[in-house]
């Protein structure tokens, strides 16, 4: 007996009406894109793995899913590497590139590589699928589309205010109201590590506070004494864990906090900026919330970070995030490039739509109008009239195969078909059709032209 198929674990097939809603959220996210000025471009699914590695700290550089080498990739390691079991030491004997882990690192690489082509700032988006070796859970595959826009090539922080209001002209336009657009920036991170003189190690500072939310104060607490930050550096900063207040409050607060460090009050005043514009522009359904625990593990943020949280109703994580990165490009070659960049998560933002019941009812992948076939010539008539709707713009399809008219009405109500039409000797007499509305039972006979305008 054969085995049964499967799929990869963190992957999924999706149904007709899934795609369909996967399309509208993408189509409506790529036409803000567009209206705020951002190209398109496209990169590879796979890049050189030295492309990759180091960018995204050493919990991003295990979740790279490596390609082995074509062909016999044992041959060439040597016996040592072999014996000693090491699979890290391995991996770059047997493997020479990787599926992308996002869209940002491979973007940095094409713009070094494109450089003399481009037109500086360069605003791009790029709407394509990438993957990471994560657990599976909810919301979280191995295999998912990121959609992203950057600028590369400013340091306006205009960037980061036009930035939040194209969050929440996409999330309005989605009908997804009350997303909440938390935003922070790391340089006010690198100045509660300096204050609390623990700038060596920023790095293990930022991804425990990261985790607030998941692990809560006891689990951060706990995971900055074990990577060697003492209990008195935390004590200093035990606000932190509990930051409440307006936007402008908690500016107040950090501006006291980091009276004594020049890079934390530059990450305020830029804070400042941004907030105080984007006030004056107004947001139409978002929340602007200023967040000092949100850190975004990644080692390439150095100014704003901006993380999404799904409306209060739903109980999910972030749906969106992103960042500015002053010197990316500068791992290629290419020094001095700022660039500053977002991404919508577009399966979690369809789990978000799904639960609030919030995708259009036009948002389908039914057919207007289904063809019955009551025989070969009245089929070779109906053909005619199938085309010239298919030409304005109608969705029309046949029933192929000659079956009791009670079995093709039972396939176009499963298809969520709307409309059936019948051609017998009569119509075809009358040089016209009957189109019947498969909701109501009510049925008209029509011209072509009356069809086609009904159908419209």
């Amino acid at each position: 007996m054969a085995k049964k198929p499967g799929i990869p674990k963190g992957t999924r097939d999706f149904s007709p009406t899934e795609v369909a809603r996967r399309q509208y959220i993408m189509q409506t996210i790529r036409h803000g894109f567009e209206k705020f000025g951002f190209h398109p471009i496209e990169t590879p699914s796979f890049e050189n793995l030295d492309t990759l590695l180091g960018k995204y700290g050493e919990e991003g550089d295990r979740l790279i899913f490596k390609i082995l080498n074509s062909g016999d990739y044992l041959s060439k390691v040597d016996d040592a590497a072999l014996e000693s079991k090491n699979s890290l030491k391995l991996t770059n004997q047997i493997s020479e590139k990787a599926l992308r882990y996002d869209l940002t690192v491979p973007f940095a690489r094409y713009v070094v590589m494109h450089q003399n082509e481009l037109d500086f700032p360069f605003k791009r988006y790029q709407m394509q699928p990438v993957w990471r070796a994560d657990r599976p859970q909810k919301g979280r595959y191995r295999e998912f589309y990121q959609c992203d826009a950057d600028v590369i090539g400013s340091t306006s922080l205009w960037q980061e205010v036009e930035f939040v209001t194209l969050y929440d002209r996409v999330f309005t336009a989605l009908g997804v109201h009350g997303v909440t657009i938390k935003l922070n920036n790391r340089k006010i991170l690198a100045g509660i590590a300096e204050v609390i003189d623990a700038s060596d190690k920023l790095i293990d500072f930022t991804v425990a506070l990261d985790k607030l939310d998941k692990i809560g104060e006891e689990g951060v607490r706990k995971e900055m004494t074990e990577k060697g930050i003492s209990e008195e550096a935390i004590d200093k900063v035990k606000a932190l864990f509990n930051f409440t207040g307006t936007f402008e409050e908690k500016l107040d607060k950090l501006r006291i906090m980091l009276a004594s460090s020049e890079v934390g009050l530059k990450g305020v005043e830029e804070l400042a900026f941004v907030g105080k514009e984007v006030a004056l522009i107004g947001l139409q359904t978002a929340k602007l919330n200023l967040d000092v625990t949100l850190a975004r593990g990644l080692n390439y943020y150095t100014g704003a970070i901006f993380e999404i949280g799904a409306p209060e109703t739903v109980q999910l994580g972030s749906i969106g995030g992103g960042g500015r990165y002053d010197d990316l490009t500068g791992i290629f070659g290419l020094k001095d490039m700022s660039g500053v960049g977002i991404s919508f998560g577009l399966d979690r933002i369809y789990l978000v739509m799904e639960e609030l019941n919030l995708f259009p009812e036009t948002v389908s992948t039914s057919s207007k109008a289904m063809f019955l076939n009551m025989g070969e010539e009245e089929m070779s008539y109906g053909m005619q009239a199938v085309m010239k709707l298919r030409d304005a713009g109608i969705r029309t399809e046949i029933y192929p195969d000659k079956a009791k008219v009670g079995k093709q009405f039972q396939f176009a109500d499963k298809k969520a078909i709307p409309f059936a039409v019948l051609v017998g000797s009569q119509e075809m007499a009358d040089q016209k059709y009957t189109l019947k509305d498969l909701a109501s039972g009510e049925q008209a006979v029509l011209s072509l032209e009356e069809l086609i305008e009904k159908l419209k």
